[in-house]
């Protein structure tokens, strides 16, 4: 019988062809947990993939449980593809689906990492993370549109952050310098 005499054959065929169709979207998830398995940050790309803040926590929950203990780079859970990274008191974790290439989803972990690395001068900790989360979804921001992998370079990713940073008026003077500053233009507009 060939696949057009069997149309069952030929769906089961066209539909496992379909799901090995390459994708930009590869990235699922990504989350940072800190070592009690709290999360600090998490973006999930796929709604449906856990469309609620409950089944996200419980993935989560199940992620830590079977990784914070564990001295490998991959895990497989739930029909995921899970790469992690611990640091400190932080774990780091890029989620993709079952047939991703691990060595993309390494890619995206290396370069999230060493970017937030370079960011807070080596000091990967819960503190210097939570201080600046900001800078963070930045850094997660410019990597990842979306679920598309956008960059996998840590030093270009820093320096397209630091050129946001330096387009904030804020990002070189304290609120209180710029209020005093339009205070003195308010001064000098009524003076004049």
């Amino acid at each position: 019988m060939t696949a057009q005499s069997c149309p069952r054959q030929h769906c089961a065929t066209t539909m496992d062809s379909a799901a090995l169709e390459p994708s930009l979207y590869t990235v699922k998830a990504v989350f940072i947990l800190d070592n009690d398995g709290n999360r600090l940050l998490s973006k999930y790309y796929d709604p449906e993939l856990y469309p609620s803040m409950k089944e996200q926590k419980n993935f989560e929950n199940n992620v830590f449980n079977k990784t914070h203990k564990a001295d490998n780079e991959i895990a497989f859970l739930e029909g995921m593809t899970i790469v992690y990274k611990s640091s400190i008191d932080l774990f780091f974790y890029v989620v993709g689906s079952p047939q991703e290439n691990e060595l993309m989803l390494m890619a995206v972990l290396n370069c999230l990492f060493e970017s937030l690395s370079q960011m807070l001068r080596k000091n990967v900790e819960k503190r210097t993370l939570l201080d600046n989360l900001d800078g963070v979804f930045l850094v997660v921001d410019e990597i990842i549109d979306g679920g598309v992998i956008l960059e996998s370079d840590p030093q270009q990713v820093i320096e397209k952050v630091n050129y946001r940073a330096d387009d904030s008026p804020l990002s070189e003077q304290s609120v209180a310098q710029v209020l005093q500053s339009a205070k003195e233009q308010i001064k000098w507009s009524i003076l004049k």
